[in-house]
């Protein structure tokens, strides 16, 4: 869909009207118009509230390397697009205004982003680097291929730190896993969170304490994967906020404590035909409809024409096809689950509940798949720096390939593989140059990266695994100081 199309789809008009309406209720003074770069960095622009109706016209404009963090590689060169390239327009998405609970003088709204309208070739067109916009396309034409839909539900983990009279990092709480005495510690900072979270349309469902540090990890209700990875984007912006206001740090690197667990991201995955949005009571005049609007009811295909009474690990055709996809494609996929250097310290730290087998198993929480429940499927390497676009997409290109190809996968795990020696040949990439190459080998997951979007992400990871591989750390100097004296 290229820029015109988009700003004639039906009920836009209707929509832009209605946040004129908030904006004037709410006293709402200035908006930011956010996306999200290939690192899942949250960047954009903001704009007087009062010129909403030019700003949903036309859109603002950003440089094309604003995708890629306006990034140099280490050889100082950008990365993604340089300054000759030409500028991209981002055009908000009306159903999408949120006004921020924090301040009720700002508000927020995702965006759409395109081709500058003056480019010699494809004017006008879907920028194929937005993730959030290549995310939409990717499940629509999924959906319109299959006749199902995809809903996801993912598990945030991330550490609320501070630092001590050392200057050291430490947990707000102790390292106890599920303990209420260390949701305790972290109440005040959790309860602001539901606040907030509630605010911008967040239905959350549970939440318990991790076994590191300051680790917390609050869910919400499922949903169709842009608005599911839109509301992971909030998450994380709500948490930075909270942790200005308590003077702590909202940590979601993965691994910052060698020993102790890291953060993941889990995935639950399901596949439905049929549903409608159904719009979430919150008691909140302050967010469009849908912020706060989630896809429920219709058949799940991963329970359809099972018998009552039957083995609950049986799985349908069509459980077992999407499962063999996304086991087949697990080493790519961890290109985009697992997507910093710092990731693999989590899938190395071997019997901390992060997988290492590139297989899957029922609760077999050692296996990059667990079939956790008779409804869901849950993808494990994800971890709490991913970039959640990419990821539901890369998954999204992985079952449609194994819905396809009528994909097995083979026979689940019900052992521990933290008990034994990993087959190289059943395991996951164990660093990022790994996950790249495997990526980089694998065309269907290529795929879920079209036009500009893969050479922007391997270019902006190359330069990553490239910067740490020069790196001089600590390390070196304790294992090889003394080495040949």
């Amino acid at each position: 869909m290229d820029i015109d199309a988009f700003l004639s789809e039906p009920g836009r008009s209707d929509a832009t009207n209605d946040v004129r309406k908030l904006i004037d209720k709410l006293d709402v003074q200035y908006i930011y118009v956010q996306f999200v770069s290939v690192t899942g960095r949250v960047v954009g622009k903001g704009m007087p509230a009062a010129r909403w109706e030019e700003l949903a016209a036309k859109g603002v404009q950003l440089v094309y390397g604003s995708v890629s963090n306006v990034a140099t590689d280490r050889r100082g060169r950008y990365l993604g697009y340089g300054p000759e390239a030409s500028e991209l327009i981002a055009v908000p998405e009306p159903e999408t205004f949120a006004q921020l609970p924090w301040d009720g003088r700002v508000a927020r709204v995702f965006a759409r982003l395109f081709r500058n309208r003056e480019e010699a070739e494809n004017p006008g067109a879907a920028l194929t680097s937005d993730c959030r916009g290549n995310l939409a396309t990717l499940h629509a034409d999924f959906a319109r291929r299959h006749d199902m839909r995809l809903r996801v539900g993912t598990e945030p983990e991330m550490m609320w730190l501070r630092r001590n009279a050392d200057n050291e990092l430490v947990g707000v709480s102790k390292p106890y896993c599920y303990h209420v005495d260390q949701l305790e510690e972290l109440r005040d900072i959790t309860m602001r969170v539901l606040t907030y979270g509630r605010a911008l349309g967040l239905d959350m469902i549970q939440g318990d304490h991790e076994d590191a540090p300051g680790q917390l990890e609050l869910n919400w209700r499922y949903d169709d994967p842009v608005r599911n990875a839109d509301r992971l984007i909030t998450y994380r912006q709500i948490c930075r906020q909270v942790a200005r206001e308590f003077g702590v740090i909202a940590c979601f690197m993965t691994k910052p404590f060698a020993g102790l667990s890291a953060s993941g991201c889990h995935h639950n995955l399901s596949l439905w035909r049929g549903g409608d949005d159904e719009i979430v009571p919150m008691d909140t005049e302050t967010i469009m409809p849908g912020v706060r609007s989630y896809r429920g009811g219709g058949v799940n295909l991963l329970t359809e024409g099972k018998e009552p009474g039957a083995n609950p690990r049986q799985l349908t055709d069509t459980g077992r096809r999407m499962l063999g996809g996304i086991v087949t494609h697990l080493p790519a996929l961890t290109a985009l689950g697992a997507s910093t250097v710092n990731s693999y310290r989590r899938l190395l730290d071997t019997g901390l509940w992060a997988p290492v087998a590139a297989g899957w198993g029922y609760q077999n929480r050692t296996c990059a798949v667990r079939v956790s429940a008779p409804d869901r499927v849950e993808y494990r390497t994800a971890d709490s720096m991913v970039n959640p676009y990419l990821m539901a997409a890369g998954l999204i290109a992985a079952m449609d390939d194994g819905l396809r190809a009528d994909l097995d996968p083979g026979a689940p795990t019900s052992a521990s593989t933290y008990d034994s020696t990993p087959d190289p040949r059943r395991g996951l990439p164990m660093n990022l140059g790994a996950a790249l190459a495997a990526l980089d080998r694998d065309e269907v997951l290529r795929s879920a990266l079209p036009g500009d979007m893969y050479r922007v992400y391997t270019a902006q990871k190359t330069d990553e695994w490239e910067r740490f591989l020069a790196t001089t750390t600590e390390w070196d100097f304790d294992f090889y100081l003394d080495y040949v004296s």
